[in-house]
């Protein structure tokens, strides 16, 4: 099945995944995070990756210093998003609700992870509170 044009790979994923975490960083850095005992040819895929991710624009070049740093131009939370919303669509006609369920009850969740949904849901429910329900 033939990815998305919005869709990332698992090499891109890894990019991202140290942006986020460490921030806007140069290929060279990028590279050692990835690529511990990297090499040029490692170097060079990793500057392949984010031309591929800025031009999906989920990466964000600053050119003003004489090496490049590059930013997340996508949060987690977005792309996370994205991708489930993808998933509903592909495997459950657009509903969330049995993706939810399913990872909901394939992993245990701590007292406290089940205590975030149900204040998640009340807060929702508050929000939309007065709204009227189209289903």
């Amino acid at each position: 099945m033939a990815r998305s044009p919005q869709d990332v790979t698992k090499q891109e994923l890894a990019v991202l995944q140290v942006l986020w975490d460490q921030g806007p960083a140069t290929i060279r850095q990028i590279t050692d995070l990835i690529y511990p005992d990297g090499s040029a040819s490692h170097y060079a895929t990793v500057q392949k990756l984010l031309e591929r991710l800025e031009r999906k624009r989920y990466v964000l070049r600053d050119r003003t210093p004489s090496a490049h740093t590059f930013a997340a131009g996508v949060g987690r939370d977005a792309l996370i998003g994205r991708r489930l919303q993808a998933m509903a669509e592909q495997l459950c006609g657009g509903s969330l609700t049995p993706l939810l369920t399913h990872l909901v009850k394939a992993k245990r969740l701590s007292a406290q992870e089940r205590q975030d949904l149900r204040d998640l849901i009340d807060e929702l429910d508050r929000k939309n509170h007065g709204k009227s329900d189209h289903r």
